[in-house]
């Protein structure tokens, strides 16, 4: 009888570690499903999109340029971000114009999102005053 006892309380060691291992790899599948999205980027405007980053929404940790070499957004043309791996929720996308104007967008990180860029999104043009 004390051999079995034994066996019990080992089992649900067992029991109460796997449990503890799936709640700890929550987190790991809620940001799973970020991954593989596509956003799309409209551009309404009557600027030329040259350079496109994603950066997390509260940092300015941009990543590389979404756009191949010397690809661009011209006005009334769209763009895809395809099978996005992302961290968060949400991404912010920072659009540069061939003025060397930013745009910055928030987005979902959601398959189906889309940033449209018009000619009233407001746009940090630095010293020229734009």
């Amino acid at each position: 009888m004390r051999y079995t006892t034994g066996r019990l309380n080992f089992r649900g060691v067992i029991v109460i570690c796997v449990a503890l291992l799936i709640v700890a790899s929550l987190p790991l599948m809620a940001r799973a499903r970020a991954n593989g999205v596509s956003i799309k980027v409209v551009n309404s405007s009557s600027r030329t999109i040259r350079n496109l980053y994603l950066a997390h929404v509260n940092a300015d940790d941009w990543g590389d340029n979404q756009l191949a070499n010397g690809s661009t957004i011209a006005a009334g043309d769209t763009f895809t971000i395809a099978n996005l791996t992302w961290d968060q929720d949400q991404a912010k996308i920072v659009a540069e114009d061939q003025e060397g104007c930013f745009l910055i967008g928030v987005v979902a990180v959601a398959e189906g999102s889309t940033w449209t860029i018009t000619n009233t999104t407001p746009a940090d043009c630095g010293n020229n005053g734009s």
